[in-house]
């Protein structure tokens, strides 16, 4: 057999569904001298949007060729380091043009040294994947020079996931989003908690041990699950290292604050959870301690601690938080005196304030959801979101949507 016939493209690809979203993202830079980095927690679907890249080049061109390599799968352990990596993409190389595809990138030792030199080469247009929040800081980003561009790939929004299980928007299609999260590869499962929350346990073990375990050297395993579980128990709470040290040693765990915060930091850095720092609105100062912490996929925590429906708030805080992130903002939680603004985002020029709240029942929780945004005196679009059934009422100036109103488009 053909050493390039082995490791054809053809043989690991899949069939897809396309996400528009990505799509446009990467298509005005197909061609260009510039190296296209999808970053983002395993299972979010990273290696099935190079897949739609590389359809649509080929259907560009027939004759173009591709270099696939994906580290996730045995056929390429032998690739380790940055020589084999050059040494493979050689002997799969033609004369002019080519096309280098590589999943989970951050796998190939020294990687951004091949990369600097195949872009050199000015033959190369090359797309990577990654599951680390640190793939392009420090070194790799000055081994690639800034010649590279990333684009974030996040769980399902729920418009997604309405098209990939061929649902119609309502109550129950916005419960199943609740309760089973967004990784794409549920359109292959039933939906029904027994079944998905086994694949999604999966999930969480492969990312807990590949991404933080196995590349941080992690030797206190339970330790470290039991951070998990408790940032599952707190989302949308502010959490310190100090805060959890207290809590572990009343369950006679002793850690130190310091060791906390560094598992904290490997859990960030595999994007399994976001941290959300908070912000002072008059002043901009960014408070170094009490943050936030949300799960990139929400049924990912779910299978840890199980569905229940007095975490809904907690559910609907985070989805909201990851539908601002898939919309492009940059997102703080807001202080303004002693109140609380739950999501601060910025996006180039623009600014939202978003409120979330479950049901507003009573006075109380009215003036509290609202009178925390009234308390910000700027003329930036202010929402209140919740599930109560009414939409678009309006108050003072503050926009009242129910959650499925919310994530149908971005604000």
């Amino acid at each position: 057999m053909d050493y390039k016939d082995e490791f054809h493209y053809k043989k690991y690809l899949k069939d897809f569904v396309n996400r528009d979203l990505y799509a446009g993202k990467i298509n005005p830079f197909i061609d260009k001298d510039i190296i296209k980095v999808l970053t983002g927690q395993r299972r979010v679907g990273k290696s099935y949007i190079i897949y739609q890249v590389i359809n649509k080049i080929k259907n560009n061109n027939p004759r173009n060729n591709i270099i696939y390599i994906n580290k996730e799968l045995s056929d390429f352990d032998f690739i380790k380091n940055y020589d084999d990596l050059n040494q493979f993409v050689r002997e799969m190389s033609v004369p002019g043009k080519n096309y280098l595809f590589i999943d989970e990138v951050q796998d190939i030792t020294d990687f951004g040294k091949s990369l600097r030199n195949l872009l050199a080469a000015g033959i190369y247009d090359i797309y990577c994947t990654g599951s680390n929040s640190q793939l392009l800081s420090g070194d790799i980003a000055g081994h690639l020079s800034g010649r590279y561009i990333e684009i974030k790939v996040y769980s399902l929004s729920y418009n997604e996931f309405l098209q990939f299980h061929k649902l119609d928007a309502g109550a129950s299609s916005l419960n199943k989003y609740l309760i089973f999260g967004g990784l794409p590869y549920l359109i292959h499962l039933k939906l029904e908690q027994e079944i998905v929350y086994e694949y999604l346990k999966n999930v969480y073990a492969t990312v807990l041990f590949k991404d933080v375990v196995r590349r941080y050297n992690i030797r206190n395993g339970y330790f470290l699950e039991s951070l998990v579980k408790f940032l599952a128990d707190n989302i949308g709470s502010f959490v310190s290292a100090r805060k959890i040290s207290k809590f572990l040693k009343s369950q006679n765990v002793n850690m130190s604050a310091q060791i906390v915060l560094n598992y904290l930091t490997y859990l960030t850095n595999s994007l399994l959870i976001f941290k959300v720092m908070r912000q002072s609105l008059r002043g901009k100062k960014i408070f170094e301690i009490n943050e936030k912490y949300y799960f990139e996929d929400w049924g990912l925590r779910n299978s840890i601690g199980g569905f229940n429906l007095v975490d809904i708030g907690k559910l609907m805080e985070n989805v909201v938080y990851l539908h601002l992130l898939i919309c492009g903002y940059h997102v703080h939680v807001g202080v303004i005196n002693d109140h609380e603004i739950d999501f601060v985002c910025e996006r180039q020029n623009e600014t939202i304030y978003v409120q979330v709240a479950y049901l507003i029942t009573d006075q109380s929780t009215a003036e509290r959801e609202y009178g925390n945004l009234l308390n910000i005196k700027d003329n930036y679009p202010k929402y209140v979101v919740s599930m109560d059934e009414f939409q678009g009422n309006t108050y003072k100036g503050i926009k009242h949507l129910h959650l499925s109103e919310f994530l149908s488009t971005c604000w």
